[in-house]
């Protein structure tokens, strides 16, 4: 299958060039030899690229790749800010820099969930963080929190970062409040908590063993629970409040760790939540079911909607290849409830590095039972 135009394919090398300085960030980067020769194989199938000498090495084929993010992309001028947020935005500017690089004006919508959103978060944590320790408190009130998140945004906007990141993100200044949560003083919640206990489990975590042994997402989720019942008697398990409350767990967590450490932590942290749901939004299917559903009369005009409709899916965002693994699950569901019961991904050759470049080095078919039994009929 090939890309098609919504995403031209200068882009998309654009974006995996990027991917390059995002590797230490999450554990499915494809391997950096391995993605230059993905690359340049793609290059030479491409009739409009220049023609490229293998015994050479391959001059930049693009004037304009993504920035490092030791040196991020910022205009002259500075920022005018409110002068009334009260963080301390120096205490974080290393990772304010690395926001902005994640979150570069081209690539933050197709990069929102699994990088730019993701160090955004991390990095607001990281401020409350250090803002917790000479105010005593993890939360900022409603007024304070608006001026803080506009702030912050000019900030990174002069850095280069994309200028819609609160719409891309879902970010709200109540993000920055404490919300439902009853607990938001510092010394209140370590009266609460078992702080050795949370500082044991995520003061340094392994990113691969965590999202499996969830130790530390435990221990956050306890301390949570315990903060979130403060005079109260019963809460419901899938409380609102309970989610509140992880976010001044992580907050009271980022200001007893270094803010390298802190962000290491909250980062893999996101990788677990990340890469258990497919982000991937599937609109209609009627074109695919009509073609395939059943008993298949044709199979080049199956596996021509198909593949427009796969490639429809990678327009939407970059995606990890588990993320990839759970949206080709998913789709395959989707397919066998509106009946198409044959195996559309073997017809038309349709394989994980449809839904996601960056699955490229994936197999083609997995053969985990899982995703077979999840996905029926229709399997990978």
């Amino acid at each position: 299958m090939r890309v098609q135009q919504g995403v031209s394919f200068s882009l998309i090398l654009q974006l995996i060039s990027l991917l390059f300085f995002l590797c230490p960030y999450g554990s499915q980067c494809i391997p950096h030899n391995d993605v230059k020769v993905f690359i340049f194989e793609k290059i030479n199938n491409n009739t409009m690229a220049p023609k490229i000498s293998p015994s050479a090495e391959p001059q930049p084929f693009l004037p304009l790749l993504a920035p490092s993010p030791s040196t991020p992309i910022s205009n002259s001028s500075l920022p005018k800010l409110s002068g009334l947020c009260t963080l301390n935005f120096s205490a974080a500017e290393s990772f304010v820099s690395t926001t902005a690089t994640d979150c570069w004006a081209s690539f933050a919508p197709y990069l929102a969930n699994v990088v730019c959103c993701p160090q955004f978060d991390a990095t607001m944590v990281i401020l409350m963080g250090q803002y917790s320790k000479y105010s005593g408190m993890l939360s900022l009130n409603t007024t304070n929190a608006q001026h803080c998140l506009s702030d912050f945004e000019k900030i990174l906007e002069t850095q280069g970062a994309n200028r819609n990141l609160k719409k891309i993100c879902s970010i709200h200044p109540a993000n920055l409040t404490e919300a439902s949560c009853p607990v938001v003083d510092a010394n209140k919640f370590e009266s609460i908590v078992d702080s050795s206990k949370i500082l044991t489990a995520c003061g340094k975590v392994d990113p691969v063993k965590e999202c499996c042994q969830q130790v530390c997402q435990n221990a956050i989720l306890d301390a949570a629970r315990k903060i979130a019942m403060d005079g109260m008697v019963s809460m419901p398990e899938n409380s609102t409040r309970i989610d509140d409350c992880k976010s001044i767990v992580f907050r009271w967590l980022a200001s007893k760790l270094d803010p390298s450490s802190a962000n290491g932590v909250l980062r893999a942290l996101s990788n677990c939540k990340v890469n258990k749901v497919c982000p991937l939004v599937f609109p209609d299917m009627a074109n695919v079911t009509k073609e395939c559903g059943y008993t298949i009369s044709n199979k080049t005009a199956c596996c021509k909607a198909m593949e427009s409709y796969v490639s429809h899916l990678q327009e939407q965002s970059f995606i990890t290849n588990l993320q990839a693994l759970n949206c080709a699950a998913s789709l395959g569901m989707k397919l066998q409830k509106a009946n198409v019961s044959q195996n559309v991904y073997d017809l038309c050759h349709i394989n994980l590095k449809d839904f996601s470049l960056q699955a490229s080095k994936l197999p083609a078919r997995p053969t985990a039972k899982p995703s077979q039994a999840t996905a029926g009929k229709t399997t990978l």
